[in-house]
């Protein structure tokens, strides 16, 4: 397995443990109003999936459609966790046809704001991971604030259970 293929498998793993632990939140939670740069649990969760899917279309070469990187209306809870899996699966299903020469072909695209932007195949599935990250992180945050301890989503720890099962 290469790491495009690790990566995406960890992301999938780490998305399925945080999601079931904050979709146990009453949706009060969900959408109370936090001093963040998207406004609210919800609207953190359902901006990550976006960008995931604007880098899917970015490599499929298919329009994503969104004019912003923040949509006004989060889906429910249990919609966002779907869509989240079956991307998450996508990123999979897609780095195992990659070959070698794939990854490093490089893809063009627009950012949202504005501006042309190449970055290679694995970059962006790099991005992809690291920007989940990042932002599973945020909502970490406000985790804690709620007195809600989040699963530890290190990538030791997946590679520790991938190796146990």
């Amino acid at each position: 397995m290469n790491a495009v293929q690790t990566l995406t498998r960890y992301k999938a793993w780490a998305d399925d443990l945080f999601l079931s632990t904050v979709a146990e939140l009453p949706e009060s939670e969900l959408i109370a109003p936090r001093p963040i740069r998207f406004g609210s649990i919800i609207h953190t969760l359902n901006h990550s999936y976006a960008m995931d899917f604007v880098w899917k279309c970015h490599l499929t070469g298919q329009p994503h459609g969104l004019t912003t990187r923040n949509p006004t209306t989060p889906p429910a809870m249990s919609d966002l966790v779907i869509d989240q899996h079956a991307i998450d699966r996508w990123f999979i299903d897609y780095a195992d046809t990659l070959t070698d020469t794939q990854l490093k072909e490089v893809v063009p695209f627009e950012f949202i704001g504005g501006g042309e932007g190449a970055m290679s195949r694995e970059d962006i599935i790099l991005h992809v991971v690291n920007h989940t990250t990042y932002h599973r992180g945020h909502v970490a945050d406000m985790l804690y604030t709620l007195d809600v301890f989040p699963p530890t989503t290190d990538l030791p720890v997946f590679l520790r259970s991938s190796v146990d099962s």
